[in-house]
């Protein structure tokens, strides 16, 4: 069989995280990089040596492409989807998969509809760091999974990121932006969620840029800066959970998960390695499990969903798990605004953690 052709929509900071990784990928060839702005699909496709660039409508036209790669902004995740779809294109969206329910789901029934695949972000959950964890908390390692805590604290992103406002608008903050990384994690680890309770805070109305051209410019905080939750999930299993843009005393990458056996703190979900700790009853002291497996970024799951559509099996990262995830975001958000508790109508079958000899570089066919 030949490579699997991918189109990349969208060339803003992201795409270069993606481009670097895709264009290695013995499975996949990426064969056009469209953009709104020519200029900018132009200079990555240079520089990545991608053949063709130019726009989204003539990248849907190509018979080369089987799957698009939406990289744009939340806000038009869907509709750019949709058009995917409709030129007979599976896709693999960055997350949100959408910013509500309804058009998440009318993606999905699209793609089902004409037999494509609809997967999403994030792919870090198929790194070794977050695997390996995974492979030990299914075979046994901290017992049966009971409760589990997440943090992800920091000042917010506008200090760095030359373009910050979007972070900030309606679909992001730290709920929308960080959130998937936390709770894809979780919903991997622990299943399917069922409710929840939050509360939420915004520190500022207006954020100032620190970096890049536009240093000094302020813009409009649209949204919640803090979010707490409690989540409920099948089996009376929970976890508390918090997202933030309104910490000076950073705290990333916290994710442990405790069992009738013992403990296991994870590593960063937002990366694709790091080692895993793990404590046990009746033990001294815990005990390091080193990462196993791909430390390969953005872009693994592209390649895990070409080789699902090429064996013809379910992939990982997909649209299914994304959606139950963007549930149990929009439940946070409407439960903080109501201050009543939310229940989430949706669930998943459970993930099974990647063989660990997957590679995504590798020639598979």
């Amino acid at each position: 069989m030949s490579r699997v052709g991918i189109g990349v929509v969208g060339a803003g900071n992201i795409s270069t995280q993606y481009l670097e990784n895709l264009t290695k990928f013995a499975d996949v060839e990426v064969r056009m990089v469209a953009d709104l702005v020519p200029e900018r699909a132009r200079a990555q496709a240079e520089a990545f040596g991608v053949a063709a660039h130019g726009s989204a409508e003539e990248l849907f036209a190509r018979d080369d492409v089987e799957i698009v790669v939406n990289l744009t902004t939340p806000a038009v995740h869907t509709e750019v989807g949709h058009q995917a779809v409709a030129a007979g294109k599976h896709v693999w969206s960055e997350k949100p998969v959408a910013t509500d329910h309804a058009s998440a789901a009318a993606l999905l029934a699209a793609a089902e509809a004409k037999g494509l695949r609809v997967a999403c972000a994030p792919d870090t959950v198929l790194g070794a760091g977050i695997q390996t964890a995974l492979r030990a908390i299914a075979r046994g390692d901290i017992g049966e999974p009971l409760t589990a805590t997440t943090m992800f604290h920091v000042p917010g992103p506008e200090a760095w990121h030359p373009d910050p406002d979007f972070l900030y608008a309606v679909g992001a903050g730290p709920l929308f932006d960080m959130g998937p990384y936390y709770v894809t994690t979780l919903v991997h680890a622990l299943g399917s969620a069922t409710r929840v309770q939050a509360v939420s805070s915004r520190s500022v109305a207006r954020r100032t840029i620190g970096s890049g051209p536009r240093a000094g410019e302020t813009f409009p905080v649209e949204v919640p800066t803090h979010h707490a939750a409690l989540i409920d999930f099948e089996g009376g299993r929970s976890a508390q959970s918090t997202f933030s843009f309104q910490h000076a005393l950073p705290r990333m990458g916290f994710v442990e998960v405790n069992g009738t056996e013992g403990t296991i703190c994870l590593p960063d979900p937002n990366t694709f390695d790091g080692d895993s700790t793990l404590w046990r009853y009746g033990q001294d002291e815990p005990t390091t499990i080193a990462a196993t497996g791909s430390t390969w970024g953005r872009g693994t799951g592209v390649v895990e969903l070409a080789r699902a559509i090429r064996e013809g099996r379910p992939e990982r990262a997909s649209g299914a798990v994304a959606l139950h995830v963007l549930d149990v975001l929009l439940a946070i958000r409407d439960s903080a605004d109501s201050r009543t508790a939310g229940v989430i109508g949706s669930g998943v079958d459970p993930v099974p953690p990647l063989p660990v000899d997957f590679d995504p570089a590798a020639a598979t066919f």
